[in-house]
C-alpha cells in the first residue's frame, strides 16, 4: 500500500482539529442562522455571544467614492499634472474590458452572482481545509473584499493610517463586521455596482489603484481596451500584488495570469481556443510611470505648483491645510486652468534658448496674460523642477510672488527690479493730471539734494538723490545717470520715455504730486514681490525700480494700458469639480477702473514708439511690423536684471533675463552668455528678443487690432542725434 507523503499528525493533534473544525462549523451555522433571521436563540452559551455580539455591530457602510486622482488641465485641455494620494481613476463598469469582469470573479469569487454577499459554501470549503489539513485558505467574497477595501479608504481619508486592518491582522470582530456589512450592502446594490465599486478600488501597485489605473500603469493602456492576456494578468494581481508584482517576477506573475485563464476557462467564460492562444502569449508590459504633483507635469511645471498653491492656501477649499490637501490629493478633482498650452510650448522654447546650456544660470522668465480677463496664458522659466544633472534646477517660481496678499507661501523668487518698465507710470500720472505729453522738461539736471521740494499732499517723507549724500543704495554712481552723455539737456517728456532718459523721468516727477504717482501705482495691481506690499514711490529709487515686482504682476499692470485703462487681477484656474459633477469655487475676472481710457491711450501711443525709434529699436524680430504693439525695456542698476514689458489689444507679456541667485546681487557686465560676450545687459539684449520671438508667434494665435488714439495725439517730437556711439544702451 502506498504510503502518504504527507507529513504523519500525532492523535492529539488529529482529535484537536476534528474538535475544531465541528466547533467553528457550529459558529458558522450560527452566524448565517443569525444571518438570516434577526432572533435566534441557542442552548450554549458562547453560542449566545457570539449572536449578540453579531447583533450589535453597525450594518450600515458608507460607500464614498474612494481615493481619487485629481488632473490639472489646461484651457484647451492639454494634460498638465497629475495629484494622487492613490493613484485612480474612477470609470464605470460598462468602460471596462468583459475581460476583467469576468476575470477577477472567476479567480476571486466564482459564486459571486449566486450569493448574498456570504458565501456559506465557501465558508464551510476554507474551514474544512485549514482545520483538517492546515491550509490556509480564504473565503472572503468580493462583496467582503469590497467592505474591507471601503472600510480602510476610510481611515486613509480621516487620516487614519494606523486603523488600517489588512486580511492578515483581522481579528474575529472585524471579520463579523465585514460578513454583517456585505450582507446589508447586498440589499442596497445591485451586483454590477458592487463589482464595479470593487474594480475601481482595488489594489494592483504602489502606482496603480483601481482597474484604470492599473491598465494604464502596466500596460498604458485603458481598462476598456485591455486584451484576454491583460485582463487576467491584473485579475491575478489582486490576491498578492507584491507576490505576482511582473515587473518583479515575471515567472510568478506568469504562471497566475495562466491560472485565472484557466479558472475562466472552466467557467464558461472563454473558450478553449482563447484560452489556449492566451496561455501561450508572452507577458508583455508597456509600463508607463505616473509621476506625482508638478515634479511630474506634462508641461508648464511651475504654472502647475503656482496652481497647487492658490488652492492650498485658500480656505474655500477646506478649513485647514490638512482638508484642502486632502482635497487635492483625493478629491478626484479636474482643475481647469488659464494656460494655453500652445502659448506655453512657445514661451518655454523661448525661455530655454535666451541663454543655452547656462553655465553660470542665468534666469530667463516670461509671463503672458489676456487683457479684460486677468488669464494667465502661459508661464515659462529656463530651469528644471527636479535635480538634474548638468541643468540649472530650483523650485522657486521666477514669474510669481513669494508670498500671496494674505501671507501664504507661493514659492516664488520674490520679484526682481524692473527698472526703467516703472516709467510708464510716472507718465500716466503726468496725463492723468491733464499735462501735454510733449512738454519740455528739463533732463539735464542731475542732483535732486535731501531737502529738495518734491511735492506730497499726503504729508509723506521724501528721500534725496545726490551723490553728495553717498548713499550708495540708491544705486547712483556719481549724481543721477543716464545710460549715455548724450541726453542731458531739455527734451520732451514722451521723447524722454521712449527713449528711456532717468534724467528726464526725475524731471517729471519733480512736477507732480507724488501721492498721485503712488495711486496710479497701486491702481494697477504693482506691489513687492517678496511681501505683497505696496511699492513705496515716495522713495525716489523706485521712479527707476528699485522694488522687485514678479513678472506675472508687472504683465498684468502693462495689460491695463492694453485694456483701455481697465486693470484685472491675474487669475489661474476657471472651474474645479469632482467626480460627481460638484462645483468648487474657481476664480473669476476680477477687474476694475484704474487708469483713464484717455490716459491709457496716451501711453499707448507713446510706447509704440519704443520699438520704432527708442530704447528698444535693436530688438529683433521687429514685431510692430506685424501687429501694433506698445512696449518698453528696462534695465537694474547693476545690469543684473534686465526687462521687456509689451503688449498689443489681446496680448500681454513680461520677459525677464538677469540674476535670480539669492540676493540677486550679482552684476550684469563682462559676462559671456550663450556664446556671446556682454559689456553690459540691457533690456533689449537678451529679454528683447526673448520677448519678440514669443510675440511673433503669439500674436498670430491671438489677432489683434489698432490700439485707440488718444484724443488728442501728440505732435512728433524732435529727435536730436546724441553725442557719441550712434548703437546705445538705454534703460
Amino acid at each position: 500500500m502506498a504510503r502518504s507523503s504527507g507529513p504523519r499528525l500525532g492523535l492529539g493533534k488529529v482529535l484537536l482539529r476534528i474538535f475544531g473544525f465541528f466547533l467553528v462549523s457550529t459558529l458558522c451555522g450560527v452566524l448565517i442562522c443569525g444571518f438570516l433571521a434577526p432572533v435566534i436563540a441557542f442552548t450554549n452559551t458562547t453560542v449566545k455571544g457570539s449572536v449578540g455580539f453579531y447583533q450589535s455591530l453597525p450594518s450600515q457602510l458608507n460607500v464614498d467614492s474612494p481615493s481619487l486622482s485629481s488632473t490639472v488641465v489646461s484651457a484647451d485641455g492639454a494634460h498638465i499634472a497629475t495629484f494622487y494620494a492613490e493613484n485612480r481613476v474612477k470609470v464605470p463598469l460598462d468602460q471596462m474590458s468583459p475581460f476583467i469582469r469576468q476575470a477577477i470573479v472567476a479567480i476571486e469569487d466564482s459564486r459571486f452572482r449566486d450569493h448574498p454577499g456570504v458565501d456559506a459554501q465557501g465558508i464551510m470549503r476554507a474551514l474544512t481545509s485549514n482545520l483538517t489539513k492546515g491550509t490556509r485558505q480564504g473565503a472572503s467574497t468580493l462583496t467582503q473584499q469590497y467592505v474591507t477595501n471601503v472600510l480602510n479608504e476610510s481611515r486613509l481619508s480621516e487620516g487614519k493610517p494606523e486603523e488600517v486592518v489588512l486580511s492578515g491582522q483581522k481579528t474575529m470582530g472585524d471579520k463579523l463586521r465585514e460578513i454583517k456589512l456585505a450582507l446589508e450592502l447586498e440589499k442596497r446594490f445591485t451586483k454590477d455596482q458592487i463589482l464595479e465599486g470593487y474594480l475601481n478600488i482595488v489594489f494592483f501597485n504602489r502606482n496603480a489603484y483601481g482597474i484604470e489605473a492599473a491598465s494604464r500603469y502596466f500596460f498604458s493602456t485603458t481598462a476598456r481596451d485591455l486584451s484576454l492576456p491583460q485582463a487576467a494578468l491584473l485579475a491575478g494581481l489582486v490576491n498578492g500584488p507584491s507576490i505576482y508584482d511582473p515587473t518583479a517576477d515575471p515567472n510568478a506573475a506568469f504562471n497566475r495570469r495562466n491560472l485565472v485563464l484557466d479558472r475562466m476557462l472552466g467557467q464558461g467564460y472563454i473558450t478553449q481556443v482563447d484560452h489556449d492562444a492566451a496561455v501561450a502569449s508572452p507577458v508583455e508590459l508597456k509600463i508607463t510611470p505616473s509621476m506625482q504633483g508638478c515634479a511630474g507635469a506634462a508641461i508648464a511645471t511651475y504654472f502647475c505648483d503656482y496652481v497647487s498653491h492658490l488652492i492650498l492656501n485658500n480656505e474655500a477649499y477646506g478649513a485647514t491645510l490638512n482638508d484642502r490637501e486632502r482635497l487635492l490629493y483625493r478629491g478626484g478633482l479636474t482643475i481647469t486652468t488659464t494656460l494655453d498650452s500652445r502659448l506655453q510650448a512657445v514661451a518655454q522654447a523661448q525661455v530655454d534658448a535666451s541663454a543655452g546650456e547656462n553655465p553660470d544660470k542665468w534666469g530667463a522668465a516670461l509671463t503672458t496674460v489676456q487683457p479684460g480677463t486677468g488669464k494667465i496664458l502661459a508661464m515659462a522659466q529656463n530651469t528644471v523642477f527636479v535635480p538634474t544633472p548638468g541643468k540649472f534646477d530650483t523650485q522657486l517660481n521666477f514669474n510669481v510672488d513669494a508670498k500671496d496678499e494674505n501671507g501664504y507661501d507661493l514659492n516664488g523668487a520674490g520679484g526682481f527690479q524692473p527698472g526703467s518698465t516703472m516709467k510708464p507710470f510716472i507718465f500716466a500720472e503726468w496725463l492723468n493730471q491733464g499735462k501735454s505729453p510733449t512738454a519740455v522738461v528739463d533732463a539735464s539736471r542731475r542732483v535732486y539734494p535731501v531737502g529738495f521740494a518734491w511735492r506730497s499732499s499726503c504729508g509723506k517723507v521724501l528721500g534725496g538723490y545726490s551723490s553728495a549724500q553717498k548713499a550708495q543704495n540708491l544705486g547712483a554712481d556719481d549724481d543721477l545717470q543716464n545710460n549715455d552723455e548724450g541726453y542731458y539737456r531739455p527734451m520732451p517728456i514722451n521723447y524722454g520715455l521712449y527713449n528711456s532718459i532717468n534724467t528726464a523721468t526725475f524731471a517729471t516727477a519733480a512736477q507732480l504730486d507724488f501721492c498721485g504717482i503712488q495711486k496710479m501705482v497701486d491702481a494697477v495691481g504693482l506691489h513687492s514681490g517678496l511681501d505683497n506690499a505696496p511699492v513705496n514711490m515716495h522713495q525716489i529709487g523706485n521712479l527707476l525700480g528699485s522694488i522687485g515686482v514678479a513678472p506675472v504682476v508687472l504683465a498684468s499692470a502693462y495689460a491695463t494700458f492694453a485694456n483701455d485703462g481697465t486693470y484685472c487681477k491675474p487669475i489661474a484656474i476657471t472651474d474645479i469639480s469632482d467626480s460627481q459633477g460638484r462645483k468648487y469655487d474657481a476664480q473669476t475676472p476680477e477687474c476694475r477702473a484704474a487708469v483713464k481710457p484717455e490716459v491709457a491711450r496716451g501711453v499707448n501711443a507713446v510706447l509704440q514708439d519704443v520699438l520704432k525709434v527708442g530704447s528698444g529699436v535693436y530688438i529683433e524680430p521687429k514685431v510692430q511690423s506685424r501687429v501694433p504693439v506698445a512696449a518698453k525695456t528696462g534695465t537694474s542698476n547693476n545690469n543684473g536684471a534686465t526687462w521687456i514689458a509689451g503688449y498689443t489689444t489681446t496680448l500681454a507679456t513680461a520677459s525677464f533675463f538677469g540674476d535670480t541667485t539669492a540676493g540677486q546681487q550679482r552684476a550684469g557686465q563682462n559676462v559671456n552668455i550663450n556664446g556671446k560676450f556682454y559689456k553690459s545687459l540691457d533690456g533689449y539684449m537678451i529679454a528683447g528678443p526673448q520677448w519678440a520671438n514669443f510675440m511673433m508667434e503669439a500674436t498670430a494665435l491671438y489677432p489683434s487690432g489698432a490700439f485707440t488714439p488718444p484724443p488728442a495725439p501728440p505732435a512728433p517730437a524732435p529727435a536730436p542725434s546724441p553725442s557719441g556711439s550712434q548703437r546705445l544702451t538705454f534703460r
